[in-house]
């Protein structure tokens, strides 16, 4: 059996078995980053470039935005290539760096989405208190200690996971390097110490989201005391995209993390991935810019056709 310091590359998962549906899950992949690009990309300009959307709910969506770019950006481009170019090799040095940045987006963009509740619950819940609370320095430490936290936690589980001996070959049964694959090539016993760290920060990830689920349960009952039905309208307008995301992005990472090895299996693990690591960083755009016109004007403000029409009725208007 291979150790790890004989093995100098993974085997990722093959997507498809025959050419053409390597080329179609290449498109199809293609199409689904170019969109999360986009999408990503038009809402990270809009809030930079802006004033109005210069505000504490905006500048963690940013954050949000951009944390998504990363994650997605992360795992898509090896995969297409792998499926372009009929192949499923990944160094080892590849594979340690996808591990590091994978956590570190999706435990940065988890708390972020924390954040990003207990700001909601101080703009709902206490108003006149928002202006002290959420201050542009505020913020800024408060996405600084994420993204920060989020470095420390991929540092230790990157090294604890790739510090462990591969007794059990290089194959990774997913279509990135993903922590609880790689746990299985480990050992036997050997994976204990990164297990427990799995453990400790699934102990953190409940915290983070019953605090979510308190601000939430707060909000709600705020809401539901408003006299004016326009402003329960825009309450929930704000905080629902929030709420959808959370769940969508909480459920598939917990199922992916913590799921019980007896309903483990390849294409449950397959699907459940490429909803957190794909499907999330995809729709998070469109879920936010649904219900807020304050961005969709913004965005609409930066198409070229835009500025086109308006040129177009300011010469009518001078006729």
């Amino acid at each position: 059996m291979p150790n790890s310091s004989s093995i100098s590359e993974f085997l990722l998962l093959a997507l498809a078995d025959t050419r053409q549906l390597q080329l179609l899950h290449f498109w199809l992949l293609l199409g689904i980053y170019l969109a999360a690009l986009l999408g990503n990309g038009l809402i990270s300009t809009a809030v930079a470039c802006h004033h109005r959307l210069h505000t504490p709910m905006y500048f963690f969506l940013l954050n949000l935005a951009l944390l998504d770019l990363g994650c997605i950006s992360t795992t898509l481009p090896k995969a297409m290539a792998n499926a372009l170019c009929d192949t499923r090799h990944i160094s080892y040095a590849g594979c340690a760096a996808q591990v590091f940045f994978v956590f570190f987006f999706l435990s940065a963009e988890y708390f972020i989405l924390t954040i990003m509740s207990y700001d909601r619950y101080v703009a709902i819940c206490k108003p006149l208190h928002y202006g002290t609370l959420m201050d542009s320095r505020a913020c800024a430490t408060m996405a600084a200690a994420a993204w920060g936290t989020g470095v420390l936690y991929s540092l230790l589980h990157t090294a604890s996971t790739f510090s462990l001996p591969f007794c059990q070959g290089n194959a990774v049964d997913q279509f990135f390097c993903e922590i609880p694959q790689i746990l299985k090539l480990s050992c036997s016993h050997s994976y204990l110490k990164e297990i427990w760290l799995l453990v400790v920060s699934a102990a953190l990830a409940s915290g983070c989201f019953a605090f979510i689920l308190f601000s939430y349960v707060q909000i709600f009952r705020a809401v539901l005391r408003m006299p004016s039905e326009q402003g329960r309208h825009k309450a929930f307008s704000m905080c629902l995209p929030h709420l959808a995301v959370v769940s969508l992005f909480v459920s598939t990472g917990m199922v992916a993390y913590l799921k019980l090895p007896s309903i483990s299996s390849p294409s449950l693990d397959l699907v459940v991935s490429f909803l957190y690591s794909v499907v999330t960083p995809a729709v998070n755009p469109l879920i936010y810019s649904m219900r807020n016109q304050e961005l969709k004007n913004a965005v609409r403000k930066m198409m070229p056709w835009s500025h086109f029409s308006r040129h177009k009725l300011h010469i009518c208007l001078n006729k």
